[in-house]
């Protein structure tokens, strides 16, 4: 009889090195090798924390918000270039599997990037979130359904997720079937419109994380990043965009099978990991309850129709496929 794993999984909770890609690169090394110190096995990195999460789409007008495109074009990260290979390496050098959030550069276009990769610092997927929220298409391009897969590894069954994904039923369903048993999802920080829209705070989200965690009974390892001084420094240049976005924000946790929290959460300014044992063995005992997609399931009334398929903006007729910007880098 096979033992289910157990290992140790660390959820970062960081403010990212702002519009600083290497900078950014050099501080996610050092929290690889702290994870790994401590005996984690999988570490979990915010949405887009390389180069940070792109706030000033939500505090004003797109003309006041054009001076950081370039710059945050040109701080983005390209699947095969050199950023990535450090993070490769380091996942290897420390023998851990990474899940990092980043901005993604390919061709002249960005999209919201999430790498799965192994001990061994080979790329095990690198995704795209499947539709950006709100202001976020002002930046972002879109995943497709090649990008919601869950993937075998040592540890278990692997899928990942970023932000707003989590309150789409049908994605969640996309995910569930594939027999995902971690899950890592990553988040921006809950600081934004703190006072003005509940939705986004940290009660809803750390609610999503909790509900996709009983949903398919699997376990959640929630990362979620903080806003530094300096990032509100930057970026809040008058009062009213003060009140906006606050410092802080981070609210990472983990989650277990039944939705119980595993981690001792840290203050929502701190800097750190947070960690939890996982015990795959505990999914069997929240599926006997309910399985949504096994005996809890209805086929015959509700199933989901998912078109997995990569998208491609050229087809030859000879049945060949050309490399189009929307798809450059992705393995």
């Amino acid at each position: 009889m096979t033992t289910p794993p157990r290992f140790k999984a660390a959820a970062v909770q960081a403010a990212p090195a702002f519009l600083d890609l290497d900078a950014g690169v050099d501080k996610a090394e050092r929290l690889i090798a702290e994870a790994a110190s401590q005996g984690a096995a999988l570490i979990a990195f915010p949405e887009t924390w390389l180069p940070g999460y792109p706030f000033w789409i939500w505090l004003g007008a797109p003309a006041w918000g054009m001076r950081f495109v370039q710059r945050y074009f040109d701080q983005s990260l390209m699947v095969d270039g050199p950023h990535m290979a450090r993070l490769r390496e380091a996942a290897r050098r420390h023998g851990i599997h990474v899940v990092m959030g980043y901005s993604e550069r390919s061709g002249s276009s960005l999209y919201m990037g999430q790498a799965l990769i192994g001990p061994e610092g080979g790329l095990i997927a690198a995704r795209r979130k499947l539709k950006p929220t709100h202001a976020e298409r002002t930046v972002f391009g879109e995943g497709d359904g090649g990008d919601l897969k869950v993937h075998t590894t040592a540890l278990g069954r692997l899928g990942a997720l970023n932000c707003w994904e989590h309150v789409q039923p049908l994605v969640k369903q996309a995910m569930f079937t594939q027999g995902e048993q971690l899950h890592v999802g990553s988040w921006p920080s809950f600081s934004l419109y703190r006072d003005m829209a509940y939705a986004l705070g940290p009660e809803v989200n750390l609610a999503a994380s909790r509900m996709y965690a009983v949903e398919g009974s699997c376990f959640v390892i929630g990362a979620c990043a903080t806003v530094s001084e300096e990032m509100t420094a930057l970026l809040c240049d008058a009062p009213d965009r003060a009140k906006m976005l606050l410092p802080g924000g981070g609210f990472s946790m983990i989650f277990g099978p039944d939705g119980r929290p595993l981690a001792q959460p840290l203050d929502e300014r701190a800097e750190g990991l947070v960690y939890a044992d996982i015990d795959l063995g505990l999914i069997p005992l929240a599926k006997a309850v309910a399985d949504p997609v096994g005996h809890y399931s209805r086929p015959d009334v509700l199933r989901l129709m998912f078109n997995a398929t990569p998208h491609q903006l050229t087809e030859r007729f000879d049945g060949r496929f050309d490399t189009e910007p929307n798809q450059a880098g992705k393995p």
